[in-house]
């Protein structure tokens, strides 16, 4: 299959692998620590990674040389700050906060993508990225705008927004950053990286909190957070961004409202109401024209003048 084709596929799935870590991060609640959480789920990321990337990484050594501090900076952003910090913040606010909060991020990552990278999109995407805008906005009003109004904000917000701030950052750097690796051997780079920033907080909580016993629901979600919204999503993200750049890879994260509710009724028994259906109908198919391709410009023929 071509690169196109895999990138239109990945457009649909990565979002749900992405969603799969806040039904991850209500069910650790009370079952393991944030910060242990993303410590288990980074390490064995990177166990899965380094059977298929260890090699190429010995082979361009001398490129993690020259990258390790973008390497470290983005683990920080990427499995850190987007990690554990989530995990943190989503237990003082609500749901609703935390989808409001993020809904802004794609279009952080548009306005600065289209700034700093010079990516290009057409008046038809721009419209489409209203289109799902909109749609976010009436999930996360519950169909009713004046919601939006009466969100009251707690300090797990403050959390959040540092969060969400970090994951445009991050988008925007991997896709800034050239690199000599490969996406997964560079995935694999930053996650040791996040891995490294992570330790000492780990440690820290561990001596501050009461501990938690690593029992087989420990182990079995920390097993789900490495794979699902681990290695497969960020993984598949990178290729996105190689492939359709930052600006229409961030589009992606706007499908979060519409299978988070699919993911909590077949896993926590919540059924999505009318809502979640309308704002998909917005959603989808701006997702979908935003995501074409950006038709290259006409060139006119040469006049006898430019001869």
């Amino acid at each position: 299959m071509r690169p196109a084709r895999w990138a239109e596929l990945l457009v649909w799935v990565v979002p749900a692998l992405w969603s799969s870590n806040y039904l991850i991060a209500r069910l650790a609640h009370g079952v393991v620590h944030p910060h242990l959480l993303a410590l288990g789920r980074w390490t064995l990321a990177l166990a899965l990674l380094l059977p298929f990337v260890g090699a190429t990484l010995w082979r361009q050594r001398q490129a993690l040389r020259r990258e390790w501090r973008q390497l470290l900076f983005l683990g920080a952003c990427g499995m850190w700050i987007c990690g554990a910090i989530v995990y943190i913040g989503g237990q003082t606010t609500s749901a609703t906060n935390i989808a409001l909060i993020y809904a802004v991020t794609p279009v952080a990552i548009t306005v600065v993508s289209l700034k700093l990278l010079g990516e290009r999109m057409s008046i038809a995407q721009r419209a489409a990225v209203a289109c799902a805008v909109g749609g976010v906005l009436l999930v996360i009003a519950q169909g009713d705008l004046a919601r939006l109004l009466t969100v009251r904000f707690t300090v797990g917000d403050g959390w959040i927004v540092l969060a969400a701030a970090s994951w445009t950052v991050y988008s925007v750097l991997l896709k800034r950053w050239p690199s000599a690796l490969p996406p997964a051997a560079r995935l694999a780079a930053i996650t040791v990286g996040g891995i490294v920033v992570l330790l000492p907080f780990t440690v820290l909580e561990a001596l501050m909190l009461q501990p938690l016993p690593l029992d087989v629901r420990a182990w079995t979600l920390i097993a789900a957070a490495a794979v699902l919204p681990g290695v497969l999503s960020y993984g598949a993200y990178s290729y996105l961004q190689r492939e359709l750049g930052a600006s229409r890879t961030a589009l992606i994260m706007y499908l979060g409202p519409v299978y988070g509710p699919l993911g909590a009724w077949a896993v926590l028994g919540e059924a999505p109401a009318w809502y979640h259906l309308a704002g998909a109908a917005l959603i989808l198919p701006g997702i979908w024209l935003a995501t074409r391709p950006v038709p290259a410009a006409i060139t006119p023929p040469a006049g006898p003048a430019s001869r």
